[in-house]
C-alpha cells in the first residue's frame, strides 16, 4: 500500500487539498482527527491532562478545552514536550489503524507535524502544501479569529518552511484559488495512481 504524507504549515490549505483527494476516492487519515479522538471524554489521556494542568482543562460537556490547552502548551516548551510525549504514541496507534482499514489504491496521511514526529515513518512520499508565511498568517487569523501574535507563535513552533520543502518529494504551491489547487491535486493523483500500480 502506497502511503503519501501530506503536510504544510498552519493555513497552507492542507484540508482543502486532502478534501479533493478524498473526492477522487482516496482514503484520508487525518492526524488532527486522531489527536482529537485520543482525548475524547472518558479516554485516559484526557484525565492525565486534567491532572497536570488542572480541572479547567475540561469543559462542561466533558471535552478538552482546546483554546486554553493551546495557550498553555505554546507558552512553555516543557508543557508542550510533556503533552507530545503523552499523545504522540496514542495518535500513532490511531493513525496505523486508519491506514490498515484503507481500501483505496493509495492512502494519504494528513499531518501538520508529519516531519516533526515519527509519523513520517508511515509514508513513502511527502507532499508539502506550501504558501508564503504572510499568507499563512492572514488565512489563519481570518479562519480561527486568532491574533497575529498567536498565529506567528504557532508558525514559529512548527517546522521551518525551508526544512519542510527540503524533505518534500512533491510540492503544491497554494497561493492561487481553489480551482488551481484542485488542478494540482488531480495531476498528482494520476502520478500516485501510477506509483501505486508499480
Amino acid at each position: 500500500m502506497l502511503i503519501i504524507g501530506l503536510t504544510g504549515g498552519i493555513g497552507s490549505g492542507k484540508t482543502a487539498a486532502s478534501d479533493h483527494f478524498q473526492a477522487l476516492g482516496i482514503t484520508i487519515v487525518d492526524a488532527d482527527v486522531a489527536s482529537r479522538t485520543v482525548v475524547e471524554p472518558g479516554k485516559p489521556a484526557l484525565q492525565k491532562i486534567a491532572e497536570r494542568f488542572g480541572p479547567e482543562m475540561i469543559l462542561d460537556d466533558g471535552g478538552l478545552n482546546r483554546a486554553l490547552m493551546r495557550t498553555r502548551v505554546f507558552a512553555t516548551e516543557e508543557d508542550r514536550l510533556w503533552l507530545e510525549a503523552l499523545l504522540h504514541p496514542l495518535i500513532g496507534e490511531e493513525i496505523a489503524q486508519g491506514l490498515q482499514n484503507s481500501t483505496s489504491p493509495y492512502s494519504i496521511l494528513v499531518s501538520p507535524l508529519l516531519l516533526e514526529t515519527t509519523q513520517a515513518s508511515f509514508v513513502a512520499r511527502v507532499l508539502v502544501i506550501d504558501v508564503p508565511v504572510d499568507v499563512q498568517v492572514e488565512r489563519t487569523m481570518a479562519r480561527d479569529n486568532n491574533s497575529e501574535e498567536q498565529v506567528r507563535a504557532i508558525v514559529a513552533a512548527q517546522s521551518d518552511r525551508q526544512q519542510r520543502l527540503e524533505k518534500a518529494d512533491d510540492v503544491i504551491v497554494n497561493d492561487k484559488d481553489l480551482a488551481a489547487l484542485h488542478k494540482n491535486v488531480e495531476t498528482l493523483h494520476q502520478t500516485y495512481l501510477k506509483l501505486a500500480n508499480n
